[in-house]
């Protein structure tokens, strides 16, 4: 396979030229949509040209534009076999490369990341709760047009049999109707309850990448395998601190940004797995290594609008209790 950090369509997408980075973001995504067969170690390598393409782009919008263009633009329009191992091998990336990042580049980099974040908030969390709840429209009006042709097929029947048959073969034929109608009911709702189960399968491997990488608790493990290239084996670095911090400090608000909310009540629309979502941040509370990482992930955890949204209840810390009971009795009389 050749270079893929050498592609003519990497080099331009730090052009200053929208029309030249726009034909290079649509021969990228052409590319990776043309092969779906691409190994974790054919991505890392496209995300090494991809990384310093963005390392060398200049100017605040020119950089904006390409992040969004390697975000939102780029990741939706990935067939679904490789968009989990596009997106491990931008995080293997990022955490490969995160502390080389000097000071003055910082920023875009801060704005690439936080864009991943939201662009797959998007594919595997607002996409999903959408298509479900089309699927679910969808079932309620094929359950009512069901019943519907039942019961005119049921009158169809008493008529019929009112005229041709006894009274008690008729009360035969209604409770088989009867029991077809419960078979098919059962059913139904046994094939709700598979889709409910798997609706967040996506998500969770997702989520999952995330906490074997930047959102582990651990700085260092042991127990990770080595890299063996010739079976697509690649370690995800683990953090760094930096980088936890800015996933933390942006969670709850590219979630927020996916979310619908009720104009009466203010709390969001549909089935929202919020704790699943939470889980990698509960996670860093309880077994992160540094305690400063302990305590952003308590931040995250407290933020007001998870009470707002009705997903959490509001604490009162334990010094803020004792004060409350205690009563002020006044001057001394020393």
């Amino acid at each position: 396979m050749t270079d893929l950090a050498k592609t003519p369509f990497v080099r331009e997408l730090a052009s200053s030229d929208k029309k030249i980075r726009d034909k290079a973001t649509d021969s990228l995504a052409l590319f990776l949509r043309s092969k779906t067969d691409l190994s974790l170690l054919e991505l890392l390598k496209l995300w090494k040209g991809l990384f310093f393409c963005f390392y060398h782009s200049d100017r605040p919008l020119t950089q904006q534009a390409l992040a969004r263009n390697l975000s939102y633009s780029l990741v939706p329009a990935l067939p679904r076999s490789t968009v989990h191992r596009f997106l491990r091998a931008f995080w293997i990336t990022i955490g490969r490369e995160f502390h080389s990042i000097d000071r003055l580049r910082l920023d875009k980099y801060l704005l690439l990341i936080r864009l991943y974040i939201g662009v797959a908030f998007e594919i595997f969390l607002k996409n999903k709760s959408d298509s479900a709840q089309q699927q679910a429209n969808g079932n309620g009006s094929a359950k009512k047009r069901k019943r519907e042709e039942s019961e005119a097929a049921k009158k169809r029947s008493k008529s019929k049999s009112r005229s041709k048959s006894k009274p008690g073969k008729q009360l035969d034929e209604d409770e088989d109707g009867d029991e077809e109608e419960n078979t098919d009911e059962k059913r139904e709702a046994s094939q709700t309850n598979n889709l409910a189960a798997n609706d967040w399968r996506d998500l969770k491997s997702y989520l999952a990448i995330l906490s074997e990488g930047p959102l582990n608790p651990l700085n260092f493990d042991p127990a990770q395998p080595a890299a063996d290239e010739k079976n697509d084996i690649m370690p995800m670095p683990l953090g760094p601190d930096g980088l936890r911090y800015h996933i933390l400090d942006i969670w709850i608000d590219e979630i927020e940004k996916v979310l619908e909310f009720d104009e009466e009540s203010g709390r969001p629309k549909g089935d929202v797995p919020m704790e699943l979502l939470l889980e990698p941040v509960e996670r860093l509370k309880k077994e992160g290594v540094h305690r400063p990482v302990r305590a952003r992930a308590g931040e995250t955890l407290s933020d007001e609008r998870l009470v707002e949204w009705g997903f959490r209840t509001k604490e009162v810390a334990e010094d803020e209790e004792e004060e409350s009971e205690e009563e002020w009795g006044g001057f001394g009389d020393d």
